[in-house]
């Protein structure tokens, strides 16, 4: 398979500054050498997409929608070098940046999806919901907007990114591994009829059980399947280098095994790696996380 490994260094939609080298962070921590050792090809990913650092940027006017033309501006480029990633039969491997770039991820999934006649799916795997909307969110942070704006909710801005209105059918979101979420989004997201699996479904069921569920789920109302894992996924004791740690997370080996049998459902055509921020991380551990999670999906086995 052709992997098209997509540096997106964008940190405008959160509140931390660092996760601009996210990808940096991962390059240097092997993800070019891994895929090919798995008998991939790393195809070039197109011209770089430039984005000038945050204290450069424009704030905007909006404090509920913080640096929202540069986050629109980056999110086209990356939702054109998506679809034609995409078109091409490529696996479109994007590395953040902040989970605002899942705007530009599913712009471009969500409008090839749409021209071959194929139900998209995502499978989100974050400690939150990012499903606010400016009404709602307590931030203005846009990384908390960016899955309710590609689901059709939100600022028109977000919205009609890339192509006129919603990237994603919200019932054909699921969520692994959710354990904070605000008020106003935690309704939105009931009303929009996303499913989520938080930690307590996993401590209550068990982790097999969920991975059972999830894949049905997938099996029974996508054709195509895009993977959104942000690092604070993670318990922090295992992932320190992210943004906005939320104790209770995800074990490795749950990530691991999540990566796993999303492999053998034959359906994932893209993924993201965000939230790696290594001005926090220690020793690059959270990069070479990201590293080994895009190996498990892209086929590596143990045994």
């Amino acid at each position: 398979m052709n992997v098209n490994i997509i540096e997106m260094p964008l940190d405008f939609g959160g509140r931390r500054h660092g996760s601009d080298m996210g990808p940096s962070a991962i390059r240097l921590a092997g993800i070019k050498d891994k895929v090919q050792s798995l008998g991939h090809t790393v195809v070039p990913h197109g011209e770089p997409i430039n984005i000038p650092p945050q204290e450069y940027a424009d704030i905007g006017s909006n404090p509920k929608a913080k640096y929202l033309a540069p986050i629109v501006e980056a999110c086209e480029a990356l939702a054109g070098q998506v679809e034609a990633s995409a078109k091409r039969g490529e696996f479109p491997l994007v590395l953040g940046g902040d989970h605002s770039i899942v705007l530009g991820s599913l712009a471009g999934m969500g409008s090839w999806c749409r021209e071959k006649g194929l139900r998209l799916g995502v499978l989100y795997v974050d400690a939150h919901g990012d499903f606010n909307t400016a009404d709602s969110s307590p931030s203005g942070n846009i990384h908390g907007e960016c899955l309710a704006a590609s689901a059709g909710y939100g600022l028109d801005e977000l919205v009609n990114l890339y192509k006129d209105g919603r990237k994603v059918d919200p019932e054909n979101i699921c969520f692994v591994g959710t354990r904070d979420l605000d008020p106003g989004e935690k309704a939105l997201m009931h009303e929009a009829g996303v499913t989520c699996f938080t930690v307590s479904d996993i401590d209550r069921f068990g982790f097999s059980e969920i991975l059972k569920k999830v894949r049905l789920f997938f099996k029974t109302r996508c054709d195509v399947v895009h993977i959104s894992f942000d690092m604070d996924a993670f318990d922090p004791s295992i992932a320190p280098g992210t943004g906005v740690p939320v104790p209770g997370g995800l074990t490795y080996r749950e990530g691991l095994l999540l990566m796993e049998e999303m492999e053998t459902l034959g359906m994932v055509k893209s993924m993201e790696i965000v939230e790696v921020n290594p001005i926090l991380d220690d020793r690059n551990i959270t990069a070479l996380m990201a590293v080994a999670l895009a190996a498990r999906l892209l086929g590596e086995k143990l045994y």
